[in-house]
């Protein structure tokens, strides 16, 4: 198969690319770095040419409410461009309980994204997974000083972006589900227990307070971020990850 990769230089994308032409597949990597843009719609239809399918993991650059507009453009775009090239399956990446926290911005603008593709001309499928392990050293530098990092106690369930990449690239190539398919790590935290985890294993001697109006994550009700019984759970472990064992 032909399958474009939107985004396909970053996180995800790179690690979907390697796993397709593994495969066998003919997998392109786009981004704005190959000419292809989203919120523009330059070089799609190109990129787009000869694609059986294509799969958009293309971020906001912003949580906030700007990341409304930027799923608005870039999925008409994306859509317009795929029914012209006939492409059969569209495939993007979204948030296990997004429609859960009405409170976010940037959850909002993902259902915003889902419903725009639901819409759409195009057969699709919805791969929702839960926060990345990666994604920790982000959280970690939001409510931070020199000594304390600040965190709710808000239920996670984190899974590495490896398991995600392949539960992306398993749907790619499968026949388009027209719903959704949930991917999830193997354990449940809560977000101030992770935190002080990952500190410790790092020799980071910052102490963790639990603080429930800190970061984005406190406005979300506890457990909305959890896998439901229908997710796929991934076999990676974060204390085995971020031991150094099971890092890519």
């Amino acid at each position: 198969m032909k399958i474009a990769v939107i985004g396909g230089t970053g996180l995800i994308g790179s690690q979907v690319v390697k796993i397709l032409t593994t495969a066998g597949h003919e997998a392109v990597p786009h981004s704005q770095s190959t000419g292809v843009d989203l919120l523009t719609g330059e070089g799609l239809p190109q990129a787009l040419t000869g694609a059986d399918v294509v799969v958009n993991l293309t971020n906001s650059p912003t949580f906030d409410h700007a990341s409304l507009a930027f799923f608005q453009k870039t999925m008409d775009h994306l859509l317009t461009a795929a029914e012209q090239a006939d492409v059969g399956h569209v495939v993007i990446l979204s948030i296990v309980g997004v429609d859960q926290v009405p409170d976010l911005d940037y959850y909002r603008a993902k259902v915003l994204q889902e419903n725009i593709l639901k819409a759409g001309p195009v057969p699709y499928s919805i791969v929702r997974a839960t926060q990345f392990f990666e994604f920790m050293d982000a959280v970690l530098t939001w409510t931070a000083d020199e000594e304390t990092v600040r965190l709710p106690a808000t239920p996670v369930q984190p899974i590495a972006s490896a398991d995600v990449a392949r539960a992306v690239a398993d749907v790619a190539v499968g026949g388009p589900l027209r719903g959704i398919h949930s991917v999830a790590g193997a354990d449940v935290f809560s977000l101030d227990e992770l935190g002080r985890l990952t500190l410790a294993v790092r020799g980071d001697r910052r102490t963790v307070t639990t603080d429930n109006s800190a970061g984005m994550f406190a406005a979300v009700p506890g457990g909305a971020l959890l896998a439901k019984d229908d997710a796929h759970i991934a076999p990676t472990r974060y204390r085995d990850w971020i031991s150094g064992g099971d890092r890519l």
